[in-house]
């Protein structure tokens, strides 16, 4: 039970460090508004795992790997999410250069409940469109359950655990770009952030749009 638990820990350390949509979200926030807002994109972001591990506990996100259809609209619905984000993003870059970079880092105030609001939103959203969790906490989470135990309280444990390695990794990539944003705070380096994660979300949407199952 024990050793299963410290795999179980390693891997899905592994699976948080490797980079995504809600990794360049995350990043994103905590470059742009701060940590306040980079915990908040954190938090919506396992809100949605956690939802995406209770429903492979349950058995519904089984529904994305039995069903084309099912997975192919919300792959759709995520992708389109991804580019809608990548744009914004651009244009908020575009925006920067148009007012004549004047903007510096926001102060406190930018880190209201408005804009702790729209990161949580955005973590979410970022999270629960992204069909490839679902069919990997089907596939993965099992993996981990010990013959003889009850499946689905242990895969309740298991979610659980899941997303507090996740939060444990993302704390300290909100923290780290916290720290460099106060070194990367002129207004050409923060445009330059918003082209380079608006590129990268709208490349992320583009590749998942074109995946095959």
């Amino acid at each position: 039970m024990v050793e299963t638990l410290v795999a179980f820990c390693g891997a899905a350390l592994l699976i948080s460090m490797a980079p995504g949509p809600s990794t360049v979200v995350i990043m994103r926030q905590s470059m742009l508004s701060g940590r306040r807002a980079g915990a908040a994109a954190m938090l919506g972001n396992e809100a949605g795992v956690l939802a995406w591990g209770v429903a492979a506990a349950l058995g519904l996100s089984a529904l994305l790997v039995a069903s084309q259809v099912a997975y192919e609209v919300l792959r759709l619905a995520g992708a389109g999410v991804l580019v809608w984000f990548g744009a914004r993003a651009l244009w908020q870059a575009r925006r920067r250069g148009g007012d004549g970079g004047g903007a510096v880092v926001e102060d406190a105030g930018d880190a209201g409940r408005g804009s702790l609001g729209r990161s949580f939103r955005l973590g979410l959203v970022t999270a629960a469109a992204n069909p490839k969790a679902g069919v990997f906490a089907v596939s993965f989470l099992p993996q981990f359950v010990p013959e003889g135990a009850p499946v689905l309280g242990m895969l309740l444990v298991l979610s659980l655990l899941w997303v507090a390695i996740d939060v444990l990794w993302y704390l300290c990539v909100v923290w780290l770009v916290g720290s460099a944003r106060r070194l990367m705070g002129r207004p050409a380096v923060r445009r330059r952030l918003e082209q380079v994660s608006g590129v990268v979300l709208v490349g992320l949407g583009v590749r998942l749009a074109a995946e095959s199952r």
